[in-house]
């Protein structure tokens, strides 16, 4: 059988790809501010925040989820949603590395 290409690349370049493609979505960059605003776990009022529909925020906080961001705990009959710090933490070490990896340098290339 062959290789996957996500055999290819190395365990932390396919994570940080993970996370930026859950990042690629304005729905979910929303989301993740409104949590990070709120500064609280959020239970069940983003539908009333973003407009959009309760299936659709739904799908949204899967993929979050799916991908280490946020955590989710069930309360009565609703589930809360919250960042999940470690794995966080980690996202923006990695982001911040890959970024700060860049020196500018004087050049006349494209």
């Amino acid at each position: 059988m062959g290789i996957t290409k996500a055999e290819l690349f190395t365990r932390d370049q396919n994570r940080t790809a993970q996370w930026a493609k859950v990042l690629g979505h304005p729905a979910r960059i929303a989301i993740l501010q409104h949590i990070l605003q709120r500064n609280t776990c959020v239970c069940g009022s983003l539908v009333d925040e973003l407009g959009l529909a309760q299936a659709t925020i739904s799908q949204h906080l899967r993929e979050l989820k799916d991908a280490g961001l946020i955590t989710g705990t069930v309360e009565g009959t609703s589930v809360c949603y919250c960042i999940e710090p470690k794995n966080w933490a980690k996202a923006q070490a990695v982001f911040n590395a890959l970024f700060n990896k860049y020196a500018p340098v004087d050049r006349s290339c494209c």
